[in-house]
């Protein structure tokens, strides 16, 4: 009894989580509005995504800004696997055969969408998690800007700015909510695992961490190859969520959005990556409405949704700097306590190995 007890203890946190995005996905289908169930497969996209982030940033302390370039790989070996043959064959000719010729099912097509970029990630993690602070900061976003000029130039690959069409569209709200509880169940074990702690040891204190002998470099590596998946994955769901894929939406503006979602939330907990994800999608829609002249007489101007969204992120970091949740996690039984703070400057402090 104990035993079983403890367990519903260790999984509450994400089970909760993933009851309340079904909640919201059930309410928003209620509506029957196409337009809806577009945002909730969206937001359900952006939650894989923002978890993937979390998995890193919230366990190391170090902000990334590359993690979009995963996105962007795992999006685009999605394309690769389920587009239709004959556009491959015609536009994609660098592509090896087994590509060209085949269109694979949506479940394998998940999996090398995540894998792909976890090879990626675990051949640059190791030169990027050897650096701290803001030097890893800057090393993630030269990453970013190499991957959107290698796809937008390498035609044979990607059809460079041209868009990779027939793809079939199999996301929607609730395949997405799916692949989002997978998220937060893989993101949720490598927390309490052994590794996640050993994380956030480096992160709250990296020089008392070593002297304890835990290898600063492995711990981040283990994270940064797990968070790259996730995103990867988040991507995959992404192309086969459009239909249709072009390398402009993987850069600075969803850069900004996801990385706007885990402050909003908290960075430092599970939940606040889900919370602010939710938080946002909702003031961003509201924005949006108002932008359109849906919401009564009064219309803001276009670019509101990013002024809007400024304005949030720089109350929440003055006001609140562990974001929505606090840096708790969501609990019914036990106390939840709240989670030291992801710390970028103690990082900054870490000696490169």
């Amino acid at each position: 009894m104990d035993r079983i007890l403890s367990n519903i203890r260790t999984l509450q946190t994400p089970v909760l989580l993933i009851v309340l995005l079904a909640i919201v996905s059930g309410l928003a289908s209620l509506t029957g509005s196409d337009a809806m169930a577009t945002t909730i497969a969206e937001m359900m996209i952006r939650v894989v995504v923002v978890v993937g982030l979390y998995v890193f940033i919230g366990n190391s302390g170090i902000i990334s800004f590359g993690h979009i370039s995963f996105m962007c790989i795992g999006a685009y070996a999605a394309a690769w696997m389920t587009a239709a043959p004959t556009f491959k064959q015609i536009m994609l000719g660098g592509l090896p055969a087994w590509l060209q010729t085949e269109q694979y099912p949506f479940l394998v097509a998940m999996a090398f969408a995540a894998v792909l970029p976890a090879i990626v990630g675990l051949a640059l993690g190791g030169a990027i998690t050897r650096l701290g602070g803001i030097a890893c900061s800057i090393a993630t976003f030269a990453f970013l800007m190499i991957t959107n000029s290698v796809y937008a130039n390498w035609d044979s690959v990607t059809a460079g700015v041209s868009s990779i069409i027939g793809i079939p569209t199999l996301v929607g709200p609730w395949v997405a909510w799916v692949f989002a509880g997978v998220a937060i169940l893989a993101a949720w074990f490598y927390q309490i695992s052994r590794h996640g702690l050993m994380l956030r040891a480096t992160r709250d204190d990296p020089v008392a961490a070593q002297a304890s002998g835990i290898n600063l470099v492995k711990a981040r590596l283990g994270a940064f190859v797990l968070s790259a998946a996730l995103v990867g994955l988040g991507g995959g769901l992404y192309a086969q969520f459009l239909g249709i894929l072009t390398v402009d939406p993987f850069y600075l503006g969803l850069t900004f959005i996801t990385l706007a979602m885990l402050v909003v939330g908290g960075m430092s907990s599970l939940t606040g990556a889900v919370i602010g994800v939710i938080g946002v999608t909702i003031i961003v829609e509201l924005l949006r409405m108002f932008e359109r002249g849906s919401m009564g007489p009064i219309t803001l101007p276009p670019g509101s949704q990013e002024l809007g969204l400024g304005i949030l992120m720089a109350l929440i970091l003055v006001l609140r700097p562990t974001g929505l949740s606090g840096g708790r996690e969501l609990k019914l039984f036990g106390r939840s306590r709240p989670a030291a703070p992801a710390a970028p400057e103690a990082a900054q402090a870490a000696p490169a190995e």
